[in-house]
């Protein structure tokens, strides 16, 4: 690989004036990627997630620190005039805005997508909330929890005598969201090239979660079926559950057709129940699912979990573990992948090292980096300025005599 390619996005420029995970994600993807990212924060207050999650003696939490990488932080009062003829200056110079306020909140600063594209026609303004910008429900606030609740995924989410659960992470709707931002922005700017116009990236956080939900839409629209929780396992296919072990772990089994089961009939000693037998065909596994997953359960609990993860690969039966992160931290996998980057932070005493989840999507020429965790606030105030707008240095202690930045 050449290192002295150039990192995909740069020269490319984006105001991330969002806050929490969602719009601030999509703006890190691109930072991840080399454009030159500007974190726009309230003066003296900055992004709620730099106090959100676990603290560290910086002043700034973890998750502020992970997922604002690569940033450069601007601290402008948006309410003020002053601020959001500020922002329209940098908006001139920028390619992309990204913003996940409650719709009008933008608008009410003499913000909104017709006053900005004045100032730049070509730029791409993405704009994340909770129901969209247009529709009955689109001024109320909401955060992932309730995405996930309104896009479909909660109630799925549990055991059926059971109340629904959160599916795995609140902010499931937050990455999703800011990750369809992201490509959507991208797709944009591919637009841009050919039209020379931007345009507005409109994304609502249920949206993103009702979009993973396979054919949840379609099998109710065809025939009114409505599926309801089931714990571990998933529809059309079993056994395809969560196994606990002998020793009190648990493994992933995914048979996923009729070939897969007659392979884990094999390993598990009973071939005579797949291919022409009782349970050879999906649709009389269907009708026995509670029966099967017990069956199963009863060979794992045998076995301890290495051991049946042996087996399983060496039967060309899909499985896994259930990892917990700490386990995360010593697999092979994970190691082998670099899944995990460990980046020193400056501002920590003695450069304690961080870790987070490192870039995805992998590429082979120009791959995503991390070079610094998230930035103190303001840190990047005057030479922003002066760099990018040429202000002068009295011009900017003006500003900041004002409150504006």
């Amino acid at each position: 690989m050449n290192n002295l390619q150039p990192e995909a996005l740069s020269g490319l420029r984006v105001l991330d004036c969002a806050t929490f995970i969602a719009g601030p994600y999509c703006a890190t993807f691109f930072a991840e990627f080399g454009a030159e990212v500007i974190k726009v924060e309230l003066p003296k207050v900055g992004d709620p997630t730099r106090k959100f999650g676990t603290p560290t003696s910086c002043g700034d939490s973890l998750i502020w620190l992970s997922e604002s990488r690569n940033k450069k932080s601007i601290t402008i009062d948006l309410r003020k005039k002053e601020g959001a003829d500020l922002l329209k200056k940098l908006v001139e110079k920028s390619d992309v805005l990204v913003e996940n306020f409650q719709p009008g909140t933008f608008e009410s600063w003499g913000l909104s997508w017709e006053e900005l594209k004045k100032h730049n026609s070509k730029l791409i303004m993405v704009r994340i909330s909770a129901y969209g910008q247009t529709g009955p429900l689109s001024p109320l606030p909401g955060f992932g929890r309730v995405a996930n609740g309104f896009g479909g995924i909660s109630y799925l989410s549990g055991y059926p005598d059971r109340p629904p659960v959160s599916p795995g992470s609140a902010t499931l709707a937050d990455y999703l969201s800011g990750m369809y931002g992201a490509l959507g922005a991208l797709v944009a700017l591919q637009a841009r090239d050919k039209t020379q116009e931007g345009q507005v990236v409109d994304v609502g956080l249920y949206e993103s979660v009702f979009r993973i939900l396979d054919e949840l839409a379609p099998a109710y629209h065809f025939n009114g079926y409505i599926r309801e929780r089931m714990g571990a396992g998933t529809v059309n296919v079993v056994p395809h559950s969560h196994y606990q072990t002998k020793d009190g772990k648990w493994i992933a089994i995914a048979c996923t057709n009729d070939k897969i089961f007659l392979r884990l009939a094999v390993i598990m000693g009973c071939p005579e129940l797949a291919g022409n037998g009782k349970w050879g065909k999906i649709v009389d596994r269907e009708k026995d699912r509670l029966v099967i997953d017990q069956f199963v359960t009863d060979w794992t609990m045998q076995y301890s979990r290495e051991e049946l993860l042996k087996l399983c690969s060496e039967g060309e039966v899909p499985c896994g573990p259930i990892n917990s992160i700490e386990e995360i931290f010593t697999n092979e996998q994970f190691a082998a992948r670099e899944n995990i980057a460990y980046i020193k932070e400056p501002r920590i005493s003695d450069n304690q090292v961080i870790a987070v989840p490192n870039v995805v999507p992998r590429l082979s020429a120009t791959p995503g980096k991390i070079h610094s965790l998230g930035p103190k606030l303001g840190a990047d105030v005057d030479s922003l300025l002066s760099s990018i707008l040429a202000f002068k240095p009295e011009e900017i202690e003006e500003l900041r005599q004002a409150g504006v930045i």
